[in-house]
């Protein structure tokens, strides 16, 4: 998600990358809100594909962040995008996260694997 005004940005920059990925890359979006939901479309049976495909949403993450935005805007945070969490948040909502999730969760069963 971004800034309603970046919206236009971050719709030519995932253009861009799609391009550069040799990549096909659709968004559908709340455009009222900023919110978007970039599928890219791969086959995962072919290995440089998937890797051009991992690559390419880093590229939508980073170029979300450098426009103002979030790495979520609407659905959390899970295992896709767990790599680039802490670097948006910082280490102390990390923290304070995880001190969080370890008080509802002291046995760890909800969500496991999860970042929180």
């Amino acid at each position: 998600g971004v800034p309603v005004p970046a919206l236009a940005d971050l719709i030519t920059g995932i253009e861009r990358i799609a391009a550069e990925r040799y990549l096909t890359i659709s968004v559908i979006a709340h455009a009222g809100d900023g919110n978007t939901h970039p599928l890219i479309v791969f086959d995962p049976a072919d290995a440089e594909m998937t890797r051009r495909a991992e690559k390419a949403f880093g590229d939508i993450m980073e170029l979300a962040i450098s426009l103002g935005g979030t790495i979520t805007g609407e659905h959390g945070v899970g295992r896709l995008k767990k790599p680039w969490l802490a670097g948006y948040l910082g280490p102390e909502a990390m923290e304070l996260n995880r001190r969080i999730k370890t008080a509802l969760d002291p046995d760890g069963i909800l969500t496991p694997g999860a970042v929180i």
